[in-house]
């Protein structure tokens, strides 16, 4: 396969879909393996106060994933769970929208500076 940077893994290798779905219907249990690995991978170049809530988020996540048996349906919750996370109380949105309204109100931290004169 070749390079692809929407397709890297987080180390920038080539993220090679059809061998991971090889390795999945090859050997499941390799394919679990190795996909844990890399999300454990991932989770410890986050930033140290960070990594609890990515290990959280990735329980969430896997306990989907037990919970419905199906592909489909655990994909499907899971979609809903992002959803939710970007529209809903105190989602994405709403953060920037906060944002938004202090950038316009003026309210946010004040900018301050310190200029230094240089003589040419």
């Amino acid at each position: 396969m070749s390079a692809d940077p929407h397709h890297a893994t987080p180390e920038g290798e080539d993220f090679d879909f059809d061998s991971w779905a090889e390795l999945a219907r090859r050997d499941l249990q390799a394919f679990e393996a190795r996909r844990r690995a890399l999300i454990e991978r991932v989770i410890e170049r986050a930033p140290e106060h960070l990594q609890p809530r990515l290990r959280a988020l990735q329980w969430r996540i896997d306990q989907t994933r037990r919970r419905y048996k199906h592909p489909l349906k655990s994909c499907a919750v899971l979609q809903d769970m992002m959803w939710a996370a970007v529209l809903g109380r105190g989602g994405l949105l709403e953060a920037l929208e906060r944002l938004r309204r202090s950038a316009v109100s003026g309210s946010g931290p004040a900018a301050t500076a310190r200029v230094f004169e240089f003589r040419r």
